[in-house]
């Protein structure tokens, strides 16, 4: 487990005192992939490496494994990092080294026989996908291409924990995919913890089995990953979740409003195994209304699907009274009337 208590951080500029992380307190499970996410400005590139130290940390503390980070001397850190591994937005690669020698090269540090190097090597460029570039240059290779020799020369060391700071913020998103996939691959592999920073909800949709929401400095929302998008408590909350989960914007509703002038504009919101429930067939069957579709998205998080639909009920006032009775009470989707139309 990692446990985070009152982590701060202060920086000292033009005589000024700028709080980057702020009495930041969050308890991380092992084994699971955690996300960070925040605005540029928010201070999860800071909290990310005060975990291992490459930032001081002000105040608080970092206990990871049972062992307190930020009470150790810097010839107990080193030995410490060596079950942390990061992985940088930017590969921070040695140019001048090929795919192998990068990957080597905290081997090295550690002082891992030249035998032993070999194999492990060899056994990380297989995990990673990289079979057959071993003796390429990173100037040789894709942007995913590079990103997964960071994360092999990241997992060199066999740590316990993987931190990724803004991992695939510099790749297209294709190959974001391809290296989020890699990263589950990774953590049901290896069994590794795995905590991940970005800005895009689409990483943490993808991947994350819990999330926590940083704004100036502090966690403002947290929890699982599913239950922040179907209930986001904080504006800033709310604003990731429409980057991948937004029903209509403010202007496709107004559309809505002036074509579709009868019976009821609702919104379904379906949760988990009630993505499967056959619900519009079975209300259209039930009850004497029509249902016309008029935007939806079902989207996949690590703990199970999520679901928005905007849908007109046309009928008798009555009639459509009972089908929303039916949904809110008899079926585990939830539903918000977004206006009576006229």
């Amino acid at each position: 487990m990692i446990s985070i208590d009152g982590l701060t951080k202060i920086f000292r500029l033009n005589k000024k005192d700028i709080t980057a992380v702020d009495h930041l307190s969050l308890s991380i499970e092992d084994g699971e992939i955690f996300g960070v996410i925040g605005y540029s400005g928010a201070g999860k590139s800071t909290f990310i490496r005060l975990l291992n130290r490459l930032e001081e940390p002000t105040s608080g503390k970092v206990t990871i494994q049972g062992k307190e980070i930020t009470s150790m001397k810097k010839s107990e850190l080193r030995v410490a990092r060596q079950d942390i591994g990061m992985v940088f937005q930017h590969f921070n690669l040695l140019w001048s080294r090929t795919v192998s020698e990068n990957i080597a090269f905290p081997l090295e540090i550690a002082g891992v026989p030249a035998e032993e190097r070999v194999r492990r090597v060899k056994e990380l460029i297989d995990l990673v996908g990289l079979t057959g570039r071993e003796n390429s240059y990173p100037s040789q290779l894709s942007g995913g291409q590079k990103q997964r020799v960071g994360i092999a020369r990241a997992l060199a060391n066999k740590p316990k924990v993987l931190l990724c700071d803004e991992a695939t913020s510099a790749l297209d998103p294709e190959t974001t995919n391809s290296i989020l996939e890699l990263l589950v691959n990774i953590n049901k592999k290896l069994g590794l913890t795995i905590i991940l920073i970005t800005h895009e909800m689409h990483v943490i949709r993808k991947i994350c089995n819990r999330v926590a929401v940083m704004e100036d400095g502090k966690i403002v929302e947290q929890g699982d990953v599913l239950n922040v998008f179907l209930r986001p408590e904080q504006d800033v909350t709310k604003k990731f979740v429409k980057q991948v989960m937004s029903s209509s914007d403010e202007e496709e509703l107004e559309n809505f409003l002036v074509h579709y002038t009868g019976g009821k504009l609702v919104e379904l919101t379906f949760v988990g195994e009630s993505t499967n429930q056959a619900l519009i067939s079975t209300i259209s069957k039930k009850f004497e209304i029509e249902v016309n579709i008029l935007q939806g998205k079902i989207t996949q998080t690590q703990r199970g699907a999520y679901g928005k639909l905007t849908v007109q009920l046309q009928g008798e006032d009555a009639e459509i009274a009972r089908a929303i009775s039916f949904i809110e009470n008899e079926t585990s989707v939830q539903l918000e009337v977004i206006q009576h139309a006229n």
